[in-house]
């Protein structure tokens, strides 16, 4: 019998975790001298108080979202994917090849091959480490940390001696041609009568996150492969004597776990940059880490937290122009909700399952 409701464990739990990070970020901003109660005002006017930044929020949600999905599929094969932030790197790079190198037409022919280009480039970049841990027994998050560094690495070698432009002093390649932009959602609103900001980043490539988490929804659940990942990730031992490839498994989950993260490059190197530049993930391969914790590992789940940390970062830019609050303020409100979604979710999930033993044991 379960301890607590289903619903209490998905929805209960993170309300009340936000709840109390919320309530401790008041304090801190207090002690800096500042109104918690404008600063929140502000926060939600301006990441949410326009259709301006209402495009921001979305554009950093949809980057959650990639990785927030690459690392909860890793995760329900019990594996704790940490280098979301390298994969995304090189699966740039494939965005970037595909976009240059071939003339395509037109946007939505390119899109489809440069998805394809940044998953393949991402899930190359997962495949050593799942491999050492498949194979050899390394730690998944040791090699995936290490692989963060070496993709920094290669991606400024590549800018810098390869894809820079001749004369250029920028390390980034050229700029990709106009007929691979990715029109925004003012482009694809505007034809159904909705005005949104033209300054806005977010694309169409949201529409591809949100796909992508249907898409991984389905596969989780709904097919046998799903079930095999989910198995081994609740027992290892237990999956291997039911005659699943303990290998297949490490490798396969991780590959898709790498594509997700690499398809990211859709996103902020093909629909908002144009062109490859260094350090173009901004930290969402790590972010992606604290979506998925805080939505439980569920695509739906991690629709929703990559919205709230997209609230957070849009929000958060907003203090830091208007306001006395240092950026790095954001950055420690950020760590107070992984804090208390994650490393302190037994604070809030023991007291709770306790209430609701003592209510089913009072309706007994």
């Amino acid at each position: 019998m379960e301890k607590m409701p289903k619903w209490a464990d998905v929805i209960l739990i993170p309300v009340i975790s936000l709840i109390l990070a919320a309530a401790l970020s008041a304090l801190v901003i207090l002690a800096i001298g500042e109104d918690p109660i404008a600063a929140v005002k502000l926060m939600v006017s301006g990441a949410l108080g326009s259709t301006y930044g209402w495009g921001y929020t979305l554009y950093y949600a949809t980057n959650f979202m990639f990785t927030g999905l690459a690392v909860a599929v890793a995760a329900h094969a019990g594996l704790f994917n940490i280098g979301g932030e390298g994969q995304a790197m090189l699966g740039g790079l494939g965005v970037a090849l595909i976009c240059l190198l071939i003339p395509w037409p037109h946007w939505s022919l390119a899109l489809i091959f440069a998805a394809l280009g940044a998953g393949l480039f991402g899930a190359a970049w997962a495949l050593i480490p799942a491999y050492l841990q498949a194979k050899r027994g390394s730690h998944i998050v040791i090699t995936t940390i290490m692989f963060n560094f070496i993709a920094a690495a290669v991606l400024n070698y590549v800018l810098v001696n390869v894809l820079r432009p001749k004369g250029s002093m920028d390390p980034a390649s050229a700029r990709f041609p106009e007929a691979v932009h990715l029109p925004n959602l003012h482009e694809l609103l505007a034809p159904i009568g909705i005005s949104f900001s033209k300054a806005a980043p977010a694309n169409v490539s949201l529409l591809v996150a949100i796909g992508a988490c249907v898409v991984i929804w389905a596969l989780i659940w709904r097919t046998s492969l799903g079930y095999e990942i989910r198995a081994f990730g609740k027992s290892e031992p237990a999956a291997r004597y039911a005659g699943i490839s303990s290998v297949k498994i490490i490798v396969v989950a991780m590959l898709i776990s790498g594509a997700l993260a690499g398809m990211m490059a859709t996103n902020n190197v093909m629909g908002e940059a144009e062109r490859l530049v260094l350090n173009s993930t901004e930290g969402a391969g790590f972010i992606g880490i604290a979506v998925a914790l805080m939505g439980r590992n569920h695509p739906f789940g991690v629709f929703l937290a990559a919205l709230l940390f997209g609230f957070l970062y849009q929000g958060g830019a907003e203090l830091a122009l208007w306001t006395k609050i240092p950026r790095e303020l954001i950055v420690v409100i950020q760590a107070l909700v992984i804090l208390f979604t994650g490393a302190l979710d037994n604070m809030v999930r023991m007291p709770l399952e306790k209430i609701f033993l003592v209510l089913r044991k009072g309706k007994a």
